[in-house]
């Protein structure tokens, strides 16, 4: 009996999932723990490994159809029963091949066929007996005579139009009408208008990944009081740390030391201190929230995720690092749990990675603020009544207006500026 591959569970609330992508096929050897299909669900996309080893012999659910969890969606026979299957296959095969005629079997069928070749004709159907009755020679000719009439009588209506016109009126005028120029296909004309060459259309269905994300921000804009607030950083401190130290924390703990660990800890320093944006609203209550979970935004080709890294506070300079470049990597790869998807009380979003000068991020709900970090220029800056250039950055922090007020807001920020501007205040926590 095939073993049947099934829709695990993929996180609380999710009933539904859609096979995106099959990477084997009916018939194909696969290893216990390789990736059989890609799945998306509405938190994440991942590849769905075989149970076990042996042959995938079939595909109950083609790519693109939602299916439940706990669904099968394919059969998968083990090593053993593959090789037990093989030498019935072939027993089959040659079952199925049509038997050789004999020598008298095709003469009897070859004398057969010239015994109806020479049938008389008096035995062939009626339709293969009736002749083609040629007709009156007369009626030929005078149809051969309209024809010839047909092309003259059409010359006469296209060049002399008045002599068709009654007696009793004035010949008319000739009058040139001018042609409207074909106007581009729109989307009134209907649907068997071809469009040219160079308008062409592809339909792409939305993954149930992007269609989860855009409801989520639909529905935080129209539930939330959104607003944001800006500030800017010096990083030069940051770069000068960084450019000091690391090679040495490379060569110690196999990672790059990057920005987003250094936000991360001014970030949850600031929450400390303002416990409204790590908190959310439920019903009429408000949860405030006594660990830091900091969820950080990843842009991938299938769609945003927001991996979260678990009591943030907890962790190093280096553990941060080595859990956001795993993120990263999984990401990429379409390999993060479900589980690690949820929850978050707070997220951070590097919109400079891709140039952006500046932004007002969404916030992903039940949350109540987001940090957005932007792309770091050189620009000049008044220091100490002198104009110098430094590598300067905004920084974006969205919130809920609902429960965080403007004061808040903005001492929060400017809180992650000073540590980002001055990194030692972390180590003395001051």
């Amino acid at each position: 009996m095939p073993n049947e591959l099934k829709i695990p569970e993929v996180g609380e609330s999710i009933t539904e999932v859609q096979i995106s992508e099959w990477l084997k096929s009916e018939g194909d050897i696969v290893k216990q723990d390789e990736g059989v299909a890609v799945i998306d669900s509405e938190k994440t996309t991942f590849e769905l490994p075989a149970p076990m080893g042996g042959r995938l012999t079939k595909i109950l659910h083609k790519a693109g159809a939602t299916v439940r969890v706990g669904e099968v969606i394919a059969h998968i026979e083990s090593d053993g029963e593959t090789a037990k299957a093989e030498p019935a296959e072939a027993k089959t095969d040659v079952e199925s091949k049509p038997e050789s005629k004999r020598p008298d079997e095709s003469k009897s069928e070859a004398t057969t066929e010239k015994a109806a070749e020479k049938t008389s004709p008096a035995e062939k159907p009626a339709k293969e007996r009736e002749p083609d009755r040629e007709k009156p020679k007369e009626e030929k000719g005078e149809r051969a005579e309209v024809k010839k009439e047909e092309p003259k009588d059409r010359d006469e209506k296209e060049t002399a139009p008045e002599e068709a016109q009654p007696e009793n009126r004035q010949p008319a005028r000739k009058t040139e009408t001018k042609v409207p120029e074909a106007k581009p296909p729109t989307s009134a004309q209907p649907a068997s208008a071809k469009p040219s060459a160079d308008r062409e259309e592809e339909v792409v269905p939305m993954t149930m990944l992007r269609r989860t994300v855009a409801r989520r921000l639909v529905e935080a804009q129209q539930t939330m009081a959104m607003l944001t607030t800006f500030n800017e950083v010096d990083m030069s401190a940051v770069q000068a740390l960084r450019k000091e130290h690391q090679e040495a924390f490379e060569k110690r703990y196999q990672a790059k030391l990057g920005l987003m660990s250094f936000f991360v800890k001014a970030a949850i320093d600031g929450l400390k201190q303002f416990p409204q944006l790590n908190a959310e609203i439920r019903e009429n209550d408000i949860v405030y929230h006594n660990y830091f979970d900091i969820g950080v935004a990843i842009a991938t080709e299938r769609g945003l995720v927001v991996p979260v890294l678990r009591n943030a506070e907890r962790l190093s300079f280096a553990e941060l690092e080595k859990a956001i470049g795993d993120f990263a990597q999984r990401a990429k790869d379409g390999k993060l749990k479900p589980d690690e998807l949820e929850g978050g009380t707070f997220t951070i979003t590097n919109g400079g990675v891709f140039g952006s000068l500046l932004s007002t991020p969404i916030i992903n709900p039940p949350q109540s603020g987001i940090l957005g970090m932007h792309t770091i220029q050189e620009r000049p800056v008044a220091v100490d009544g002198q104009v110098v250039i430094r590598p300067m950055t905004y920084l974006a922090l969205t919130y809920d207006h609902r429960i965080v007020d403007g004061r808040e807001a903005v001492l929060f920020l400017r809180r992650v500026k000073e540590i980002v501007e001055t990194p030692a205040r972390m180590l003395m926590e001051i």
